[in-house]
């Protein structure tokens, strides 16, 4: 059948190009390639700046959860292991130390702290501050200075008249040892000493935070908290409950001048002090061991009234111009901070005491040879008078560390003669800056006007005999407050009167230590840090909302002047008080009988030369000299712990010395 026959195959001429059909199939296949490939590409999702950054966060935040979760999983004892294994065995906290040497708490221990190492808590505020009721405003993480920053400044400030609560907020100091014991997660203020005293045998029962509001006038601290009549309950109760043995009170930076306050209320009659008798430090204090203390006020605090600047803040504001005068997220961030410190009374118990006297004036002051640069010899003896201040000076140009605040570098440099000032205490104040009306805050420097701001640039040069002057014409209100509660002179006469109010307790210049003969004081800071001093000031342009006046962080001594950095003149010290503060009372002001220390309570000196830690395991060191970080100094808490557990001065040693502060205490002629 025809529809079975097989097809015949088409014969392909041998002559004919194989190829024609496939070259046509691929001819067709780049074409339709090239017509789908636009649609392709476009499908194609794009890559953004955004897409990027996502993947930025995303890594980082996947490494630190990572890194804390083998933090958290690996064991205690590991950074000590690894530790050890780059440094070699480390030594024994002074705890378990004296421990095996046998000592066994003793005297029941008293902590004082300072100016913003004590946590304070809300009670009481107004509605931005909704949930935060007894939760830590200052102190702990500091979450809601980030999360709403003015609500935070309004319930951290006083009132600016009585310096007492603002109306309808209650900020109180927290209670207890946790008041203290850390400044923020990891940062240690009172934690490595509790630890270490309670090593030996010490408990709460054994050991009392008097914690306080920090930000209240002294006096205040009584008048609202009772804080003052507290602390006396405290150490009757524990000297009462441990066999009659007398306490050891340790107060730090700011609490030194506190608990010198407390010292004199006690003894007052009632109603202005504690009705405690002559005889109540006698009876119940064995030993004050301070630590930092700045008995004889910090130049810091000038610079912090005057511009709400330090070393820190002036070398941040050199690098980022303009950005921390400016309004940034609606938060002109200096100006508030300038606004809430100046209601803060106990500032003023930090302003320099005793003038030119003990700082010095236009050309004198007693460190005026002091090396910046010298690197002092270590030397763990027993030392007098004598034996110091024989290494550290040098034969360069005298610093002039009386000038504290200086208008340029010129200024802070050459001999008084050469200096023209006009006076500015009758100058006219008056509003005239540029526009303020779209100022979110309000600071005295609005009321002074460009005649005011000029007439305190023309001055030139302030020594501490014109800081009070100084600092009444720009900050009036808070001077007003603070003349009330501080003093900051040289008596006269002790037995006058008038020092019987509670504004002179706090200088040690102005009252008498207890009558107290088998009572000791000693004087724990550390040395071989530079130190803020004086100040290099410039004027600012005017602006809206502006401070006028700004630490000049060009100005720089070079190697002719290694003592002035970025603006700043610094002296030996712990990073925050100068030696001379710290020193001077018990190297020369309280030694031996004199009219401040009338029973001859012996007093001594204890420096601990800075050290910093080795490497980055180590934290922050367990030989810092520096102000805070000297809390978790071994050499110190030993000391402590071997007068809380009954040694005498006498036992530890006596003095130990590193900086000059001897030799500086003789070049002040000061009356004893």
């Amino acid at each position: 059948m025809s529809f079975l026959r097989r097809r015949k195959p088409k014969v392909v001429s041998n002559t004919e190009p194989q190829t024609d059909e496939n070259d046509d199939k691929k001819d067709r296949g780049k074409e339709n390639h090239k017509t789908t490939k636009p649609s392709e590409e476009k499908r194609k999702p794009k890559w953004s700046c955004v897409d990027s950054c996502c993947w930025f966060i995303g890594f980082i935040c996947s490494t630190w959860w990572f890194l804390l979760f083998l933090y958290n999983a690996m064991p205690a004892s590991f950074p000590q292991y690894v530790t050890e294994a780059i440094t070699g065995p480390l030594p024994d906290p002074p705890g378990v130390k004296l421990k095996k040497e046998g000592l066994e708490a003793k005297h029941p221990v008293v902590f004082v702290p300072g100016i913003v190492t004590g946590g304070l808590e809300l009670w009481e505020g107004h509605q931005c501050a909704e949930g935060l009721f007894r939760k830590r405003l200052w102190g702990g993480t500091f979450g809601e200075l980030y999360k709403r920053p003015l609500c935070w400044v309004e319930h951290m400030s006083l009132d600016n008249e009585t310096g007492l609560d603002c109306p309808g907020i209650r900020v109180r100091p927290v209670s207890g040892l946790v008041a203290a014991d850390y400044f923020a997660p990891g940062y240690f203020v009172w934690a490595v000493l509790i630890a270490n005293l309670a090593r030996i045998g010490y408990e709460e029962k054994t050991m009392y935070m008097a914690a306080y509001d920090w930000r209240l006038s002294f006096q205040n601290t009584e008048v609202r908290d009772q804080t003052l009549s507290r602390i006396k309950s405290n150490i009757e109760l524990m000297v009462a409950t441990n066999g009659g043995k007398k306490v050891v009170v340790i107060p730090h930076s700011m609490g030194v001048l506190y608990f010198l306050h407390f010292m004199k209320w006690v003894e007052a009659p009632t109603p202005m002090g504690g009705g405690g008798g002559s005889d109540w430090c006698a009876k119940h204090i064995k030993a004050v061991m301070n630590i930092g203390g700045p008995f004889l006020g910090v130049p810091k605090a000038v610079s912090g009234l005057f511009s709400i600047e330090a070393k820190d803040i002036a070398v941040a504001r050199s690098f980022a111009t303009g950005v921390l005068d400016k309004d940034v997220f609606g938060l002109q961030t200096l100006q508030h901070l300038m606004r809430m410190t100046r209601t803060w009374d106990s500032t003023m118990s930090m302003i320099p005491k005793g003038g030119d006297i003990i700082w010095g004036d236009l050309d004198w002051s007693p460190e005026g040879y002091y090396n910046c640069s010298a690197k002092k010899l270590k030397n763990n003896g027993t030392h007098t008078p004598g034996q110091i201040g024989k290494g550290n000076t040098s034969s360069k140009a005298e610093v002039n560390y009386g000038r504290i605040i200086s208008f340029g570098k010129h200024v802070a440099e050459v001999h008084s003669s050469e200096i023209e000032r006009i006076d500015f205490r009758g100058a006219v104040k008056g509003n005239n800056l540029a526009n303020t009306t779209n100022c979110d805050v309000w600071t005295e420097y609005h009321e002074m006007g460009v005649e005011g701001v000029q007439a305190v640039a023309d001055y030139k040069v302030y020594t501490a005999g014109s800081i009070l002057d100084l600092l009444q014409f720009v900050a009036p209100k808070l001077m007003q407050r603070g003349a009330a509660h501080f003093s900051h002179g040289i008596a006269d006469n002790l037995d006058d009167p008038k020092y019987k109010h509670y504004k002179y307790w706090s200088n040690p210049l102005e009252t008498k230590l207890p009558n107290a003969s088998d009572m000791e004081i000693y004087s724990m800071y550390g040395v071989g840090i530079p130190t803020e001093r004086a100040y290099v000031y410039k004027l600012t342009p005017p602006s809206e909302c502006y401070i006028p006046f700004q630490i000049d962080a060009s100005a720089d001594g070079g190697c002719d002047d290694s003592c002035l950095k970025g603006g700043v003149l610094s002296v030996d010290g712990d990073e925050t008080v100068p030696v001379l503060s710290s020193g001077f009372m018990c190297a020369k002001g309280w030694r031996g009988k004199t009219r401040f220390n009338p029973s001859g309570i012996r007093t001594y000196i204890r420096e601990y030369d800075h050290a910093p830690p080795a490497n980055l395991l180590e934290g922050r060191g367990t030989q810092s000299g520096a102000h805070v970080d000297i809390m978790g100094n071994f050499a110190l808490i030993e000391d402590i712990i071997r007068v809380a557990a009954g040694a005498t001065g006498e036992e530890l040693g006596g003095d130990r010395v590193y900086s000059d502060i001897f030799e500086w205490s003789e070049k002040i002629n000061l009356q004893l």
